[in-house]
């Protein structure tokens, strides 16, 4: 555990100084002192000690907490290689004669460090490289490949059965627009990325979907239960019955996340046969790799024993897999260990070699960090690196200064105790290894739980369930609300199904707000609610530790005023930052505030780079944070929106309806939110119903008899905002009309942008543009005294390209 000593001493150490000398990095014995020993399906032996010559590695283990009665493990062939020590927990597959277990290529497995899950990619990663592997369980920042698998699988899995082109885009679309404020990226390339795969989406549906039907169905090479080779046959997906299942696999050490879980009936020797079978997504461009056939494996080891809890499993092909497995656990838990250099002191740990394929590690996506962690941590000197390799961690390293890399060991070092501290007290093992009725007695869990009602679906990816002790009253609990909360199955099978937080807990039920719709499990399912602390991880923070690093003048900026204290730069005048149109907006903004929060506020408005609020507790730094976070908002609403463009929009919505449109007819749409309230309050105002008021995505899918598009921006400066210069977003605009299309908007601010500008000369060109004189706008003014005519305008009639007579007016 963390002690707290540690802590103290490694936050008063300075970046600049240089660091103690390592000699060496022994690795620490882990104990488990709370881990419950036993036997059984899910044994847990602690070793007590270790023999080893040429041919086989003796283990003298115990699961008795007096470690008295010991049972001897004879490790042969690969197994020999198992990096087990004294003081281990290790779990055994296989069979057990006379307090002997022999594991060896033929039977049986060891599973070191059984508590410790990690996932079939973290896994499959280890086969080529163990560094990346480690680093990337370290390291989960996102990149723009892992953000397009991310998408493709969320389009999969909406699809459900429509894998139409149409559907596929309307979801696309709507997960993009999600998701790309994630890595800063641009939508419209994004989507260029996605619409490359919507093809194969569609395809794989007419063959293997069965609301398809044709003769030309592909035929697989399949070996069922029973069959002694492979066989051809045909595969129909039915039906799908869950996405991203979790499922976790103590036993071996292991967890999984299935993409989508299908109902498949499998025509088989003019047989048909109905199974349940994972389904997992890859969207690499390589196929067929052996990251992916591991992943396979994987999932043949999780779901089998979690299903069957076959106690003899086959080794053969999944020899390697947990051997990978095994070596990845030690290293990842021997993260740190003690200095040599006679001090107290807690320091890193080294990792795997590096491996000889150098042009891979050109490309490795940790790459940077697997180098910063040689040079801070293991010292290359002493390490058997080649010159080439020596190389390229020099030059991936030579723009950071030697505090740079202090800096990054010691955030490093203290972000790695704490993730133990948090590890070790988010407990995952207890609701597998304790009964949910001796947790009870410490108020952590609540079992013997039935669902109650329907589950109710509250945003996209959160799912209310209300659970209720069944034949029993609820148990005196610590769970409060706004704890988190993992759901199980009381009977062991069925662990980590959900992870949420209580929302309610009463005498009679308890309700929780879940990251999984758990209803379609049988209805008599008896669950088990264990509270979960320490629940989130340091991926975020190291990831910003990476990222900090970068060899970028963003980045570098960022390390010179983090980590060598360069002062912060502010400008001198206010007027320099807000223009004088901006002086009743920013009185707005200010109201309400006193002296020292508008002082702080006006800092911050002159601030180049930082500006640091300090005060004591409640003087007030919340609410001049608040204004601040506030401020950019207020100052859109004040600023993108077009009074006159609005009142124009009601005055052409009015002469429809007086022409016999039906309100329900007409649509609005406008790209910024403000326009559309400002709008809306002139129809409500002037008793106009049911015309629809909407941004370009609500309309993405649907159409109207009559669109009014309002563009807003009246500007001649160049200030160009982004939204109207999303492509899509002017496709979806301009196709949601059936017959008459109308489009407001400034002609000569609108050139500016390029996706409105190649669309005037397009009409421009095609005649489909012609221009009327300014006394259209004074008739509105008619209707409307308190309408602004600005002094330039340009007035224009557009033809729709399949429909006659569609106006296009601009003001």
């Amino acid at each position: 555990l963390l002690e707290e000593r540690e802590l103290e001493e490694l936050m008063e150490r300075n970046f600049f100084d240089d660091p103690s000398p390592r000699v060496g990095f022994p690795k620490r014995i882990t104990g488990f002192s709370d881990t419950m020993l036993c036997k059984g399906l899910n044994n847990r032996y602690c070793v007590l000690q270790v023999q080893e010559n040429d041919l086989e590695k003796h283990l003298t283990i115990t699961a008795a907490a007096s470690l008295e009665d010991t049972e001897l493990c004879i490790l042969r062939n690969d197994w020999i290689s198992v990096p087990v020590q004294p003081g281990d927990i290790i779990h055994l597959e296989g069979e057990c004669s006379s307090g002997i277990w022999k594991i060896d290529v033929d039977s049986g497995y060891l599973i070191l460090y059984p508590d410790l899950l990690l996932s079939g990619t973290t896994v499959s990663k280890g086969i080529r490289c163990m560094r990346k592997a480690i680093l990337s369980e370290k390291f989960r920042s996102g990149s723009r490949p892992m953000l397009i698998g991310t998408i493709l699988h969320e389009i999969f899995q909406k699809a459900g059965t429509n894998f139409t082109q149409e559907k596929l885009q309307e979801i696309a679309f709507s997960v993009v627009h999600g998701l790309k404020y994630q890595l800063n990226l641009n939508e419209n390339d994004i989507m260029q990325d996605i619409e490359e795969y919507l093809p194969s989406f569609i395809k794989w549906a007419e063959n293997f979907m069965s609301k398809f039907n044709h003769s030309s169905q592909p035929n697989m090479q399949l070996k069922l239960p029973r069959d002694i080779d492979y066989s051809s046959c045909t595969v129909k997906v039915t039906e799908i019955l869950d996405v991203e299942e979790n499922i976790w696999c103590p036993r071996f050490g292991l967890k999984g996340k299935i993409d989508v879980t299908v109902g498949v009936k499998i025509h088989h020797r003019s047989k048909t046969h109905f199974k349940i079978m994972p389904l997992e997504l890859k969207s690499g461009k390589e196929s067929n790799s052996i990251e992916h056939r591991s992943q396979v494996c994987h999932f043949v080891v999780v779901t089998c024993k979690v299903v069957t809890s076959c106690t003899s499993p086959s080794p053969g092909v999944h020899l390697k897999l947990i051997k990978i497995r095994n070596q990845l656990a030690f290293y990842l838990l021997h993260s740190t260990c003690k200095s040599d250099s006679g001090k107290e002191q807690t320091e890193l740990a080294s990792l795997p070699p590096f491996t000889d394929d150098s042009h891979m590690c050109s490309y490795c996506s940790q790459k940077q960090n697997c180098v910063l962690y040689s040079r801070v941590a293991e010292h290359q000197k002493n390490m058997s690196v080649s010159p080439d390799m020596v190389t390229a961690v020099e030059k991936e390293i030579q723009h950071l200064e030697p505090s740079h890399l202090e800096y990054f060991r010691l955030w490093y070092l203290m972000l790695t105790l704490e993730s133990k501290y948090k590890d070790e007290k988010k407990g995952h093992r207890n609701i597998w290894m304790i009964p949910a009725a001796e947790r009870e007695k410490h108020g952590d869990c609540i079992g013997n739980m039935i669902r109650m009602d329907s589950v109710q679906e509250v945003t996209d990816g959160q799912y209310r369930h209300l659970f209720q002790r069944k034949n029993d009253s609820m148990p005196v609990t610590a769970l409060m609300i706004g704890d988190r909360v993992v759901v199980s199955g009381e009977d062991g099978t069925l662990l980590g199904l959900s992870a949420g937080y209580v929302e309610e807990v009463n005498r009679t039920n308890i309700s929780c707000l879940l990251d999984r719709n758990l209803s379609h499990l049988p209805k008599d399912t008896i669950f088990r609610l264990d509270h979960e602390e320490g629940a989130f991880g340091i991926d975020v923070p190291l990831g910003n530790l990476s990222k900090l690093m970068e060899n970028s003048p963003a980045c570098e900026k960022l390390r010179n005023l983090i980590i060598d204290f360069h002062k912060p730069q502010f400008i001198q005048h206010l007027s320099s930052v807000l223009p004088p149109e901006a002086k009743e907006t920013v009185a707005k903004i200010l109201k309400g505030l006193n002296k020292p929060q508008k002082q702080a506020m006006k800092q911050v408005l002159l601030s180049k780079d930082y500006t640091l609020i300090v005060g004591m507790p409640g003087t007030g730094k919340t609410t001049t944070i608040c204004t601040l976070v506030s401020a950019p908002e207020q100052t859109e609403k004040g600023g993108i929106s077009n009074v006159t463009e609005a009142r124009l929009v009601l005055f052409l919505t009015t002469l429809f309806i007086k022409a016999g449109c039906k309100p329900s007819d007409i649509g609005v749409i406008s790209p910024y939110r403000h326009q559309l309230k400002i709008i809306t309050d002139l129809m409500t105002n002037s008793y106009i119903n049911k015309v629809e008021v909407n941004t370009v995505d609500k309309y993405q899918g649907r159409d109207k008899s009559i669109i009014i598009v309002s563009f807003v921006r009246n500007n001649y400066d160049g200030n160009l905002g982004e939204l109207l210069k999303d492509w899509r977003r002017l496709n979806v605009a301009i196709t949601r009309a059936k017959h008459k299309l109308v489009m407001v908007g400034c002609v000569p601010s609108l050139c500016h942008y390029p996706p409105l500008k190649k669309l005037l000369c397009y009409l421009k060109t095609e005649a489909l543009i012609s221009f009327f004189s300014v006394h259209l706008l004074h008739i509105c003014c008619l209707f409307f005294p308190h309408t602004h005519v600005p002094a330039r305008h340009t007035v224009l009639l557009v033809c729709q390209l399949s429909v006659q007579n569609n106006l296009m007016m601009t003001s």
